[in-house]
């Protein structure tokens, strides 16, 4: 294959991944709308919409196999093959996790659950991946650094958000069904864990960025 041809594969493959990755992130950002406003049916075409976000992830790992298989590309231009592909199992996983939450809203028994909001992690959360997904896009190994370090603050607001919902249940009566509580209450709990992985996924894109950039693999872990 032309050295042309190949530089241009490797071009289309970076930005597919970035089209990809913005996808997911705009899914993960619908779906904590639709948690927030309680939207199940919203949420319910996030759940449904997945199998577009693997088959996507299929097409695409299937273009990286065949660049590394019959094209045996060296040095910085096989990082960036390496890298694109672990960082599409991180985009397919986040997906997983927006199609999660969705399902969450739409199984949702209503307000049972003491107001105990979730926008500001979410947006911490979407806030991550879209400076990763930057990071990769331009190679700029200072964001991915600075995505690693916001990971700290993520953890720690969703530490705080688990407690706060264990204050609020303490002196939360609920008017009617208490199984019903306790399965919202899961939900929730179910939905802080979700972003919390987002989030490490996204450290997860800085980390194979910044080797694929410097070969530094100090976010690796």
């Amino acid at each position: 294959m032309p050295r042309d041809t190949f530089e241009a594969r490797l071009d289309t493959l970076r930005t597919d991944v970035c089209a990809m990755g913005r996808d997911v992130t705009e899914r993960l950002d619908r779906a904590v709308t639709a948690y927030e406003q309680r939207d199940s049916a919203a949420g319910r075409a996030v759940a449904d919409a997945d199998d577009e976000i693997n088959e996507r992830y299929l097409e695409l790992e299937a273009e990286c196999i065949d660049l590394l298989a019959l094209h045996q590309p060296v040095a910085s231009d096989l990082r960036l093959v390496v890298a694109s592909f672990k960082i599409l199992t991180d985009l397919e996983r986040v997906g997983d996790l927006a199609s999660n939450l969705g399902g969450y809203v739409d199984a949702m028994a209503g307000d049972t659950v003491p107001s105990v909001p979730i926008t500001d992690i979410g947006e911490m959360t979407l806030a991550q991946l879209r400076d990763a997904l930057a990071a990769y896009e331009t190679g700029d190994a200072e964001r991915c650094r600075e995505v690693a370090a916001a990971d700290t603050d993520l953890d720690e607001r969703c530490g705080a958000a688990t407690n706060d919902l264990v204050r609020s249940l303490v002196t939360h009566t609920p008017d009617d069904d208490v199984a019903a509580t306790l399965s919202d209450t899961k939900r929730y709990l179910l939905t802080v864990r979700d972003l919390e992985r987002a989030g490490d996924h996204a450290v997860n894109i800085a980390a194979r960025t910044l080797y694929m950039t410097e070969s530094d693999d100090a976010l690796i872990y």
